[in-house]
């Protein structure tokens, strides 16, 4: 069977599940169902089982890198559930600089399912560094956390300390 037939049946048969709880859910055949799938609550499980998906699908017609677009997907989608659960929406200002790190765990991903082994966990890590970095100086910027706040620039200074390694240390 062909990959493109086989994505095809697999794309099928998630739609007949996802169908199916949405029908079991909707007329109650399952008692408490209705209370697991509280769309107004819950509604960030349908990003995150989108991201499931597509990293499924990748497994299934042998393509690791759809494991980089499945982590950005699923990434967001457990941002937004923490967001929509906490009700701190605001935290946009600085959750948004989780997404490169989502792209670096996605790489590495690839990478162990069947890329380029060296560069594959180079890059990788190399964004999840660059996002945490990212995310430390705009968590002190914008959360107001007291002491944090003022020491922002050390992460700064940090990112600087680390491009300057990299670039004595690189091979020519």
């Amino acid at each position: 069977m062909s990959k493109e037939r086989r994505s095809d049946l697999i794309f099928g048969i998630i739609l007949i599940l996802i169908g199916g709880w949405f029908l079991a859910a909707q007329f109650e055949i399952v008692p408490g169902l209705n209370e697991i799938m509280n769309i107004e609550y819950q509604w960030p499980l349908i990003v995150i089982g989108v991201g499931v998906f597509l990293f499924i699908l990748g497994l299934l017609i042998r393509n690791p890198a759809m494991s980089v677009p499945a982590c950005i997907v699923g990434g967001i989608g457990g941002l937004l559930y923490w967001c929509n659960s906490t009700g701190n929406w605001a935290a946009w200002s600085y959750l948004w600089a989780l997404i490169p790190g989502f792209v670096g765990i996605g790489i590495i991903l690839s990478t162990l399912l069947g890329g380029q082994a060296k560069t594959g966990y180079r890059e990788g890590l190399k964004l999840i560094f660059i996002s945490g970095i990212l995310f430390g100086i705009f968590l002190m910027l914008f959360s107001g956390q007291g002491l944090y706040a003022k020491y922002w620039p050390i992460l700064i200074i940090l990112g600087g300390i680390w491009i300057i390694i990299q670039t004595i240390f690189r091979k020519k």
